[in-house]
């Protein structure tokens, strides 16, 4: 099992050819880029190009480069290597992108939307995969079924043999539970 460690560790674990650090930033943040590639319209083989092409600016920049978190947000820099490897300009030019280089090819609000979407969703699956031990099988999915996909509070409480009021609080107690654990990894990422 991959440890999570905080961002500022990880880019240094990474900038020190750590492997098992790059296998870290790949669990983390391979989808993420995959699922942001895929919405503006790559097919999945440039997909893959596109997190292999993020991974070839990290893995040339890494090594003389320190994160400092008051030049910027790594969710920022990552945004706009990302979109470089998913820019049809940029797939042209095969020069990866440096760390320092935060001149992103011209960005519009579809990408943005797209980034931020994918952004929160990267953060929720993140916090549901921490918080799973932490609650009992039936208010997980009570939240799953009642909050996630939908349904309506009687029946999830009739389908899992418990009460109405047991469905609402195994949701508040979980999203509030979900909201401290995206506070957190949002300020681990700086």
């Amino acid at each position: 099992m991959i440890v999570h460690t905080t961002q500022t560790t990880l880019l240094k674990r990474i900038g020190e050819h750590d492997d098992d650090a790059w296998a870290e930033f790949c669990d983390r943040y391979q989808d993420l880029i995959r699922n942001v590639a895929r919405r503006r319209g790559l097919q999945d083989a440039d997909c893959d190009d596109a997190l292999q092409n993020v991974l070839l600016a990290l893995t040339k920049s890494m090594p003389n480069f320190t994160y400092d978190p008051e030049k910027g947000k790594f969710r920022s820099y990552l945004k706009t290597v990302v979109l470089h490897a998913i820019h049809p300009k940029s797939r042209q030019n095969s020069s990866p992108v440096s760390l320092e280089d935060n001149d992103a090819p011209a960005d519009d609000a579809e990408f943005e939307r797209i980034w931020e979407d994918e952004w929160r969703q990267y953060h929720v699956l993140h916090a549901m995969a921490t918080i799973e031990s932490e609650f009992n099988e039936v208010d997980l999915r009570a939240f799953q079924l009642y909050a996630m996909d939908g349904r309506d509070a009687t029946v999830t409480a009739a389908e899992l043999h418990m009460t109405v009021d047991q469905v609402y609080q195994a949701k508040s107690r979980i999203v509030k539970r979900l909201t401290q654990v995206i506070a957190e990894q949002v300020d681990e990422e700086g």
